[in-house]
């Protein structure tokens, strides 16, 4: 299943069926996925320089799409952090390779977690939603034999609905697998 079967199986399938569920009046009220935005942040990054280069190399490679590193705002002297250090990495995806990494996360990815049961269907008030993922290995991009460090990641969810329920509706139909029902 490619990325335009997914975005056209939102067309064909999952608007009808939200419209139908929330009674909307035109196609333009459908809530719509936005943009996925992947956020990586490597506090040690601060003692070792290398470790942002292999992340933009690692998130490069999961998403098809180049990383950017993001840069500190203020000096944190506790933290040996000084303004504009790179303390990060993300990326964000829209249109097309938005599908393809939604396809990859939903299909192959998520099942590969360790005693996987569902992720908790806590959305942000409005209708957006943070994924919190504790390995960068569970992605079959990532060789394990040459990743020096464990990364965590946050993948958001940016869609145009107006409220959590709706939100979660839409998250649900593209088949992300939430615990329990609200």
């Amino acid at each position: 299943m490619s990325s335009t079967t997914l975005s056209k199986d939102y067309k064909e399938r999952i608007v009808p069926e939200l419209t139908e569920e929330f009674k909307y009046t035109t196609v333009m009220q459908v809530p719509r996925l936005e943009k996925i935005v992947i956020n990586q942040g490597l506090g040690a990054a601060t003692q070792d320089k290398k470790l942002i280069e292999t992340s933009i190399n690692e998130l490069t490679a999961i998403t098809g799409q180049k990383a950017v590193p993001t840069l500190s705002r203020k000096d944190i002297s506790n933290f040996k952090l000084r303004k504009k250090m790179p303390i990060g990495v993300m990326v964000t995806l829209r249109r097309e390779k938005m599908y393809e990494f939604l396809e990859r996360l939903v299909r192959v990815a998520l099942p590969r977690i360790r005693d996987f049961k569902g992720i908790n269907s806590k959305l942000d008030g409005r209708g957006n939603y943070t994924l919190g993922i504790q390995e960068q290995i569970i992605f079959p991009e990532i060789n394990i034999d040459q990743v020096p460090k464990l990364q965590g990641m946050n993948i958001t969810f940016v869609t145009s609905a107006k409220t959590d329920e709706e939100g979660f509706a839409l998250l649900k139909k593209f088949g992300l697998p939430f615990k329990h029902e609200k």
